[in-house]
């Protein structure tokens, strides 16, 4: 579940992180929760992040997918996206997110995209669309990153 599978980035951001000796694959990563959850991120420009995690082990009580599961793959995938706007002269703080579930899953995999709604200087808004296996919508959420001055990003 928690194994890495390669991200496609565009060229030029992979080049732009390799000059600073940054592991792009590894800075981009779900994280040590999204690993746990099993997030995959399979997609990453500014324009649109693609992420999958599995139903199975991130359930509550009643065995559907938790709704803080949905935030967690949310919130990964809309960070990724703003860090890629953002350049790497700046890092992305998530500072606000919202989630609206629509229905339940209860296996399989689910699927995010987030695409944005706003890039500007400080701040980047993305729209993340979570679908079941069957292309059913189950959650909308929407995430506002904080774009901070990257200080010390190869330390």
């Amino acid at each position: 579940m928690g194994e890495q599978h390669s991200v496609k980035f565009p060229q030029e951001v992979v080049e732009e992180y390799a000059a600073l000796g940054v592991d792009l694959p590894a800075m981009f990563s779900a994280g040590d929760l999204g690993t746990r959850m099993g997030v995959q991120i399979v997609e990453a420009s500014a324009e649109k992040v693609v992420g999958t995690m599995p139903v199975e082990g991130n359930t509550q009580p009643y065995g559907l997918l938790h709704g803080g599961a949905s935030a967690v793959l949310a919130e990964t995938l809309g960070s990724v996206g703003s860090m890629l706007h953002g350049g790497s002269s700046k890092i992305a703080v998530g500072v606000d997110l919202n989630c609206t579930h629509h229905r339940g899953a209860r296996s399989g995999l689910v699927t995010g995209v987030a695409t944005p709604v706003h890039r500007g200087r400080s701040t980047a808004t993305y729209e993340i669309v979570i679908t079941d296996e069957q292309d059913k919508r189950v959650c909308t959420a929407r995430l506002t990153c904080l774009l901070r001055d990257a200080e010390g990003l190869k330390g």
